[in-house]
């Protein structure tokens, strides 16, 4: 997603264009004409458990090599239906958003803390469709408790359809949500999408905003002014999607070394820094089988294991170790070599 592919064949699928039945039916022709993605945004197919199975069956008899984004209503989300959809390749996109009642915006944290755990307990990719300002009884500071929250239960990825080129229906100011709101939230949006979705940063996000003692989304709107005084940032038609992974990293490892100075905690950079290096690595490895070898402050031991979790105590128990790392891809997945 977020790096630069080989073009192949994409088939994008919407109710009103494809039927669910003509979708299973044209299936077994998906492989003699090449095609390895499928994206599927079907509303009514999303609330559908029955129509998810079928199309998991589906998947797995005739193509089982196909990549499937499929939009998923939360409230059909089960263990049984978790486990189906880990036996093919896929993402599972789920709307997150909250419900108008007397003139108030109410969101069901409990609903998708629930949902989550099944999904992270199963292994499968997911990310979440967030909005800001479209809905009544909608606030700055609940978009904020949203994002917040979303991005507390480990998602790949965070889209918004209000940063997409296609048109879009644009907020209107209300009494709760001004104008300059809705700006704060739209540049706060691109800062996730640039820095955590494309940047692939769920493996570490959490980690490096627990040592920076910071909320989510104070750290992205800091990095909404990075992106500003950088000339990457909405306004400037920056496109995260098309820089490369290269450039995000880069530009990861600058703020985060800004942040880390500017909270007085510089001691700290180094091992985070290695973690977003070598995931970043992994990554790659893992996407398109390129190898690649990084210099590291801590042994990759030490920094891939569940101690490193927690930043500040890795940093007083663990002693620093300067590595090369070798990251390749092998038939158990990606690996690495100190060299």
């Amino acid at each position: 997603m977020q790096e630069e592919r080989n073009p192949a064949p994409v088939a994008a699928l919407k109710t009103e264009l494809f039927s669910i039945k003509k979708l299973l039916e044209t299936l077994p022709e998906f492989s003699q004409r090449g095609i390895t993605e499928l994206s599927v945004s079907d509303k009514k197919l999303s609330s559908d458990r029955d129509g998810m199975l079928a199309l998991v069956s589906a998947v797995k008899g005739c193509c089982p090599q196909l990549f499937v984004s499929v939009l998923v209503s939360p409230e059909i989300i089960s263990v049984p239906l978790a486990r189906a959809f880990a036996e093919i390749c896929c993402s599972l996109e789920i709307p997150l958003s909250g419900t108008e009642r007397g003139g108030s915006l109410l969101f069901d944290k409990k609903l998708y803390s629930s949902k989550a755990r099944i999904l992270n307990d199963a292994g499968l990719v997911f990310g979440f469709n967030m909005e800001w300002g479209m809905q009544g009884g909608d606030t700055f500071k609940l978009f904020r408790d949203r994002l917040d929250f979303a991005l507390s239960l480990y998602p790949n990825h965070i889209d918004f359809a209000q940063l997409e080129a296609v048109p879009y229906a644009e907020p209107k100011p209300t009494g709760i949500y001004s104008s300059k709101d809705l700006d704060f939230s739209r540049g706060m949006a691109f800062a996730c999408k640039t820095f955590y979705s494309c940047g692939r940063a769920v493996p570490w996000f959490e980690s490096v905003r627990q040592a920076l003692k910071i909320s989510a989304t104070s750290f992205f709107a800091d990095f909404e002014e990075f992106q500003l005084y950088n000339s990457c940032s909405f306004e400037s038609g920056f496109d995260p999607e098309g820089a490369g992974f290269e450039t995000l990293e880069k530009l990861q490892l600058l703020f985060l070394q800004q942040k880390f100075e500017e909270k007085n905690r510089s001691r700290l950079f180094p091992a985070a820094a290695d973690m977003v290096v070598l995931n970043g690595a992994f990554s790659i490895a893992a996407e398109t089988g390129a190898e690649s070898s990084v210099e590291t402050s801590y042994h990759p031991d030490d920094v891939l294991s569940p101690s490193a979790l927690d930043i500040a105590s890795f940093c007083e128990a663990v002693p620093m170790e300067h590595c090369t790392v070798r990251i390749f891809a092998s038939p158990d997945g990606p690996d690495y070599e100190v060299l």
